[in-house]
């Protein structure tokens, strides 16, 4: 899952060199919904971990006061607070685009 209109995605799907049968998801045109972010909440621990703590919508905002619940209403509401992008592949979560998390990625395919 990527968000189409994001420079540093679009960089890292280039990288990566995904095989053909990996299906992009763009979370701007189809958004995650509550049951599949709940369930990425029970593969991580928490939905902070899915928390884009950089996203514009978040600059006048304690993200360190923010409730595990705040956190699932903000991530179910728009699709900038979703940190990207998220790689599900037979069961395994990687979120994010640090350069553990891509080598990771790569790792993979």
């Amino acid at each position: 899952m990527h968000l189409g209109c994001c420079n540093t995605c679009k960089r890292i799907i280039k990288e990566i060199n995904l095989p053909k049968n990996v299906i992009l998801r763009d979370i701007k045109k189809t958004p995650l919904n509550a049951n599949e972010i709940k369930s990425f909440k029970n593969i991580t621990g928490t939905f902070r971990s899915l928390l884009n703590n950089r996203a514009q919508k978040l600059k006048n905002i304690d993200k360190k006061t923010l409730s595990e619940e705040k956190i699932f209403s903000l991530l179910n509401e728009h699709y900038t607070y979703l940190k990207r992008p998220i790689l599900y592949f037979n069961g395994q979560l990687l979120i994010g685009n640090s350069k553990k998390n891509i080598e990771a990625i790569k790792s993979i395919f």
